[in-house]
């Protein structure tokens, strides 16, 4: 049976997706397109501000319960995988492949949240 991942676990996933999907224009260099690097900005800070609001030990302010926050990181992964399917990032290889690895990722922290808070 899938256990899940703990709240202290998630943090790692959130504070160390925040800066790859910021700076993932840059690195796999599709900085040029400005609708892909702004898609990928506005994941990062969507996800930094959940985490800074989630009711667990890493958020500043705890007004998000951690279950919430882990469906948030589901719905984020599927508006990625959305996002990769769309104009102009499906026709940009590497914008399209980096939108597929950051939904597939915020499938699965989401899903492993969840599953996780179940369990507390």
């Amino acid at each position: 049976m899938i256990q899940g991942i703990t709240k202290d676990m998630h943090v790692y996933a959130d504070y160390s997706y925040i800066p790859m999907v910021l700076l993932a224009p840059k690195l796999m260099g599709f900085e040029g397109d400005r609708t892909s690097a702004m898609v990928c900005r506005s994941l990062a800070f969507a996800e930094l501000g959940t985490s800074l609001l989630t009711d667990a030990n890493w958020g500043a302010i705890k007004c998000i319960p951690y279950k919430t926050h882990a469906i948030i990181d589901l719905a984020s992964g599927v508006m990625a995988l959305g996002a990769a399917a769309m104009k102009p990032m499906c026709e940009n290889k590497a914008a399209r492949n980096t939108l597929i690895m950051m939904g597939i990722t915020g499938l699965v922290v989401g899903a492993l949240s969840i599953i996780g808070a179940k369990r507390s």
